[in-house]
């Protein structure tokens, strides 16, 4: 039972994150818009969150209309902010970059006040994940019964800022998650699981508890060093790779919102090239090649757990 207090300063802590995200978006519109480009993603209808994505159209926006969508994006947290056949699984990503000229002083505020609203959401975030002390599958019910309709992804995510990079061009990325788990540290994975007692649908939840005894059964039977890895697919997702002339430098990354780049005023001031994001097509991908890696025995295949051991 998640104690009273907890739920008091998860609900204070999500009211302060509402308003610092409304300072930040305030503070945002007073400053000299050099340039701005976001790109819509088309939206992800109810049930269709699993389906893998062959073709991604985008669709790009400029200049006042593209930060307008920004400010509007950074504030989206419930699912009444979607349509009504949008789903609330899905995170909704809106990549981009908003470039604006500031002086040391704006500067400066801007960055305290994009960290503000980080610390919140990573307060929010421990709150439910770590300190509630609940497994996955009870959490949802913590969250929306004390703030219905929020989606958790959209307010654990960071905001992100650059300075001064002469170039930000956008593309995507395949990934995979990789973790290695030991024999013990996945037994109580699953006991979790087995002791939160939940169904999950489609199957009720004596057959769900028996699917998981099962698991366990299969777990136990495998030597105490074997190695076990969970390698599950992520979908395509937008990235950024940010240039540095004067370091020579690019950084690539995640770009599930749109990147505050900010402008030092100066004789020199050169607004950062931005680049356009292509539609997705997973026909026209190219894959680096990669040396082959050990092979592995789907163990259990709705956590995309591998083993070295037969099964």
């Amino acid at each position: 039972m998640v104690s009273y207090d907890l739920k008091l300063r998860m609900n204070e802590c999500f009211r302060e994150l509402e308003l610092a995200t409304t300072d930040l978006t305030r503070f945002l519109d007073r400053l000299e818009l050099l340039e701005a480009r976001v790109f819509s993603l088309p939206e992800i209808e109810k049930g269709a969150e699993h389906n893998p994505a062959s073709i991604i159209e985008v669709t790009p926006h400029q200049g006042e209309a593209a930060h307008q969508l920004a400010m509007q994006h950074f504030q989206k947290l419930f699912i009444h902010h979607n349509g009504l056949n949008v789903s609330s699984k899905a995170a909704v990503r809106l990549p981009g970059a908003l470039c604006y000229a500031v002086d040391q002083a704006e500067h400066q505020a801007a960055q305290l006040l994009v960290q503000e609203v980080n610390k919140l959401k990573s307060e929010l975030e421990n709150i439910v994940t770590v300190e509630s002390g609940l497994p996955s599958e009870q959490r949802f019910d913590f969250v929306h019964s004390q703030l219905r309709g929020l989606i958790t992804l959209n307010a654990y995510r960071s905001i992100n800022t650059l300075l001064q990079p002469d170039s930000v061009r956008f593309g995507w990325a395949n990934k995979h998650i990789i973790k290695n788990l030991s024999r013990d540290e996945l037994l109580q994975k699953l006991e979790k699981s087995l002791t939160a007692g939940r169904a999950v649908p489609p199957f009720t939840r004596e057959q769900w508890m028996e699917n998981i005894t099962r698991e366990i059964i299969d777990v136990k039977k495998l030597p105490e060093h074997a190695i076990l890895k969970i390698k599950r697919p992520v979908k395509v997702q937008p990235i950024a790779r940010v240039w540095y002339r004067n370091s020579q430098k690019q950084v690539q990354h995640p770009c599930p919102s749109p990147f505050i780049t900010l402008c030092l005023r100066d004789p020199l001031l050169q607004i950062p090239k931005l680049g356009e994001l292509p539609n997705y097509d997973a026909s026209a991908v190219k894959h680096r090649y990669k040396p082959e890696s050990q092979p592995l025995n789907l163990l259990i295949k709705r956590l995309h757990l591998y083993t070295d051991q037969p099964v």
